[in-house]
């Protein structure tokens, strides 16, 4: 029977969650099936239950690391003691840097969220929802400081992150710009855009 193929320092777990954020981007969660999954990786479907033990883990367990790993970058942006603005522009290069480095992961934890079981799919949304707001907090101090137009950050929190998921067309695209050039047009525009 064929093993899970790992590299050096990766478990196979972390070689089915890979797999399976490609495959749930690819098909979507709904429709993708274990045993899709099982060809993904190399092997019967039954081995997958060996170090899993469903889909719905798998989905929760994108879901989840991905909210950590932004929890944790605003955490040290917040204490960083950085103006507004600089919070603001370290925040939108990390959302940038995550959706061209781990594109498939932060796209399904951003589209098929919806799809996880209570009590983990409340907590994921109430997650979701204390991250934006702290995400305006940073946006209307800076508005306070006078370093930002006066506008509403909330709106500017929806603005910015849907620009940001709007990276999904780059990696679809044929002909595109490299993901630093990407970046710097990016952070230009809604930065200077906030800018008073």
């Amino acid at each position: 029977m064929a093993r899970i193929q790992t590299e050096k320092d990766v478990s196979r777990k972390e070689v089915i969650l890979k797999a399976s954020a490609k495959l749930f981007l690819e098909k979507g969660y709904k429709a993708a099936s274990m045993r899709d999954l099982a060809v993904k990786v190399g092997v019967e479907a039954a081995s997958l239950y060996n170090h899993i033990r469903s889909k719905a883990e798998l989905l929760h367990d994108i879901c989840f690391n991905v909210a950590n790993v932004f929890f944790e970058h605003i955490n040290a942006v917040e204490a960083s003691g950085a103006t507004p603005i600089s919070k603001l522009e370290t925040l939108l290069r990390f959302h940038i840097q995550q959706m061209i480095d781990n594109y498939e992961e932060v796209f399904v934890s951003d589209r098929e969220w919806r799809y996880l079981a209570d009590p983990y799919l409340s907590n994921f949304q109430n997650q979701r929802r204390s991250y934006r707001k702290r995400f305006a907090a940073i946006i209307q101090s800076g508005i306070e400081q006078g370093q930002i137009n006066k506008i509403d950050a909330s709106t500017a929190v929806l603005v910015i992150l849907h620009a940001i998921s709007g990276i999904d067309s780059w990696h679809r695209s044929t002909h595109k710009v490299s993901g630093e050039e990407l970046t710097e047009n990016i952070v230009t525009i809604l930065v200077e855009g906030l800018k008073k």
